[in-house]
């Protein structure tokens, strides 16, 4: 009794989980307490007016088999039982009710600052974009303790994305999104599947979701947010001091096309010809990004590199610079005369 009374007066709960255990325990509580009364009350009956053989003097009136009783006691048992039965089924759907609107919408007033995923179901596998532009496929990865919020859409058909272990259920319709949440409590692996018979390979259409400590996801976070530029040579040597380009100075420049971001790096920055763009210093967006690369005042002259690359995961990108031939066979040679010793 005590946990069903704490289930009762508890507060909303922050989990759809712990929404849909404080449902279940109330009702297998009361409905065994029900059952319990229903069952012993039948039982006392049974006893009390079970046939001895032997029949009382003020029982010379009972109806005999056949005849319909007469008279009675008002059936005030009848609509006394029947008046607490209906108090407490209609208090059960009421609670109930409001339980299950908290499940739809919990009323998030910071949803906008939470992690948001968007998840597209196509051709039998399972997309998830994040809010900041990194994308992966088949595995969905979330901080433990931290409310997640999913905006369900579909690439084909009709599907529909469920995590069982986390109560989360929603349709995957093309041009749709289909809203819902989840927050899972504790690190762990919870399996994705697909409730909507979708053709051929529904029953492989599967994925999951990786709990992480929240250290942990914001250390892959970090890493997928990370770009790593190399400029090279025609003969993929990397442009720097250390490879004997110590007259060809360069600058590059980055900008997002989706977000306020607009950065320039000189060739100081750059280690060996390869530089590292983080989360940690500059990077919190993925997304499409413009590079250029110029030749730097008093450096060898060059044809400025103007690229685009979508950031969807970690960057590892290589551009060649058109050095003038002297150099470049300047530099050729001296690599060569350098693996011949």
């Amino acid at each position: 009794m005590n946990t069903i009374y704490s289930a009762l007066i508890a507060p909303m709960q922050r989990t759809r989980v712990d929404v849909f255990e404080n449902i279940f325990v109330v009702f297998l509580g009361l409905g065994t307490l029900v059952g319990i009364v229903v069952v012993a009350y039948t039982l006392y009956n049974a006893y009390k007016y079970r046939d001895t053989g032997e029949a009382a003097e003020k029982d010379e009136d009972l109806p005999s088999v056949g005849e319909l009783p007469t008279g009675g006691k008002g059936g005030k048992k009848l609509f006394l039982s029947f008046g607490i039965s209906a108090i407490i089924v209609i208090s059960l759907v009421i609670w109930t009710y409001t339980m299950l609107l908290y499940v739809e919408d919990p009323g998030d007033a910071n949803q906008e600052e939470a992690l948001n995923v968007e998840v597209t179901g196509d051709s039998f596998a399972w997309y998830f974009e994040y809010d900041n532009g990194i994308e992966s496929t088949s595995r969905l990865r979330v901080p433990a303790d931290e409310r997640v919020w999913l905006q369900v859409t579909s690439g084909d058909v009709w599907h529909a994305f469920g995590i069982p272990d986390q109560k989360v259920k929603a349709d995957a319709i093309p041009g749709e999104y289909d809203e819902t949440w989840f927050e899972a409590e504790e690190p762990g692996t919870y399996e994705i599947k697909c409730f909507e018979l979708c053709g051929e390979f529904h029953t492989s259409m599967t994925g999951e979701v990786q709990v992480m400590e929240p250290d942990a996801y914001d250390e892959w976070m970090n890493e997928q947010l990370t770009m790593s530029i190399t400029v090279q040579d025609g003969n993929e040597t990397p442009v720097s001091e250390e490879t004997g380009y110590g007259d060809v100075g360069y600058e590059m420049s980055l900008e997002s096309q989706e977000w306020d971001f607009e950065e320039t790096y000189t060739d100081d920055q750059f280690d060996n010809g390869t530089i590292t763009v983080s989360n940690v210093s500059d990077i919190e967006q993925g997304g499409v990004y413009n590079i250029t690369i110029s030749p730097t005042e008093g450096g060898q002259q060059f044809e400025p590199v103007e690229e685009q690359f979508d950031m969807t995961g970690p960057v590892d990108e290589s551009y060649t610079l058109d050095l003038n031939a002297t150099e470049s066979e300047t530099n050729e040679s001296d690599t060569n005369d350098g693996g011949e010793a």
